[in-house]
């Protein structure tokens, strides 16, 4: 059997998480974006989204990108509950369809865990990484 060639161009799954998370009501006070502005010390209430890594499993024609979610807050508290909206948010796309492609399922791998920052020294951060499982077509 062979393994079907991957698409030219994946999905900007970063920019798909986004705007999942920017759509929901519990995050609309945060700055949701894959590149921090520059004026950012790691004290409002944000939510980084990266892709780092995953797999492209060809005979089933998905991506399993995994998504890395920096939640910053402007307190350990606020930071807390905002990763817990953010991955409650991304978990909650699983069946929905976003253009030609479909979030199948969310499975968390890791977190949320606090984590220092040794960027922003006054950040308070709380990090979570989950696979997406997305249908690439």
């Amino acid at each position: 059997m062979t393994t079907p060639t991957p698409p030219s161009a994946f999905p900007d799954v970063e920019a798909l998480v986004v705007d999942i998370l920017e759509a929901d009501p519990a995050l609309s006070t945060a700055l949701v974006t894959v590149q921090p502005p520059e004026d950012f010390d790691g004290t409002a209430a944000a939510v980084l989204v990266n892709r780092r890594g995953g797999a492209w499993v060809g005979e089933r024609h998905v991506d399993q990108p995994l998504i890395e979610l920096e939640v910053y807050g402007p307190t350990k508290q606020a930071a807390h509950v905002l990763a817990n909206s953010a991955r409650r948010a991304l978990m909650a796309a699983a069946g929905n369809r976003y253009g030609t492609n479909l979030i199948t399922e969310v499975e968390e791998q890791d977190g949320p865990r606090w984590l220092p920052d040794y960027l922003y020294r006054a950040a308070n951060r709380y990090v979570t990484v989950l696979t997406v499982y997305l249908d690439v077509y």
